[in-house]
């Protein structure tokens, strides 16, 4: 009567694997999905001649050399 106990327990515990398995699937599909995105215009941050971080490009950008 034990064995057959030990091996009920086993199957659940094979279960619930199993399910927490494909739940975690689940979830990373749907991050996936509803992303934002990731170019680069959308990561990309200046700083004004204020030293403030922005996110728009200077309007008056010069290239030092």
């Amino acid at each position: 009567m034990a064995k057959s106990q030990a091996t009920f327990m086993k199957k659940q515990l094979e279960k619930n694997k199993i399910k927490k398995k494909e739940d975690k699937e689940q979830r990373k599909l749907e991050r996936q999905q509803n992303s934002a995105g990731g170019n680069m215009d959308d990561m990309m941050a200046y700083v004004n001649e204020f030293g403030e971080i922005v996110s728009t490009p200077p309007a008056n950008f010069t290239k030092n050399q």
